[in-house]
């Protein structure tokens, strides 16, 4: 279970862009990775505003921290993923995954493209 935490602290996050330029945030305890993203300019559509209506907020988790994510994927998560663009073993999308003290240093890869399942 999640134990929500205060937004002030933050953890140490990289995100890598589409264009392969390495990003350092700090993403809130508490916060999903779709918002710390949005908060810091980075390009991640998140076209369903985190409803998991999609796939376009579709990141590559580093396979180090894959299994620190406090949830794994749920059946809808799942299903939104086997629509998204690049798909690997460690995707899992922005909306779902929520910033926890594990997760410090924390890398994740933008994928070069992306599919909005709501358009198909």
């Amino acid at each position: 279970m999640l134990k929500l935490a205060s937004k002030s602290e933050r953890v140490d996050i990289m995100f890598i862009d589409r264009d392969g330029d390495e990003i350092k945030v700090k993403g809130p305890l508490g916060e999903n990775l779709l918002d710390v993203a949005h908060e810091n300019g980075i390009e991640l559509e998140g076209a369903c505003e985190g409803v998991i209506a999609c796939s376009t907020c579709h990141l590559v988790v580093h396979p180090d921290f894959y299994d620190k994510i406090d949830e794994g994927p749920t059946e809808e998560e799942l299903d939104m993923l086997d629509l998204a663009y690049g798909l690997t073993d460690t995707s899992r999308l922005g909306c779902q995954v929520m910033v926890t003290k594990e997760l410090d240093k924390l890398v994740v890869t933008v994928p070069s493209v992306h599919r909005d399942a709501r358009k198909e």
